[in-house]
């Protein structure tokens, strides 16, 4: 179950990635662009996460999926904060 579960969040995360930055392509507002880069980076995050515990369970990649998220973090506060519309 925990594998179906783990791999429906990576297809969600990136799902929304490519309809946030398909709708920035489409419409350019940047806040879509660095929510769709915060969406990438967490996809990343969720694709590690399926890596790190169902493919090599023996490897620990804590790490790395800690810093795709804090990417992604910083992706969307970057763009909350800097972005004027």
């Amino acid at each position: 179950m925990a594998e179906l579960i783990y791999s429906l969040c990576a297809l969600t995360s990136v799902a929304c990635a490519w309809l946030s930055l398909r709708g920035y392509r489409r419409s350019g507002y940047r806040l879509l662009f660095w929510s769709g880069l915060c969406f990438l980076a967490l996809s990343v995050n969720n694709v590690l996460l399926v890596v790190d515990k169902l493919v090599l369970p023996m490897v620990d990649l804590t790490l790395w999926r800690l810093v795709a998220a804090l990417v992604a973090v910083v992706l969307m506060l970057f763009g909350l904060i800097w972005e004027e519309e």
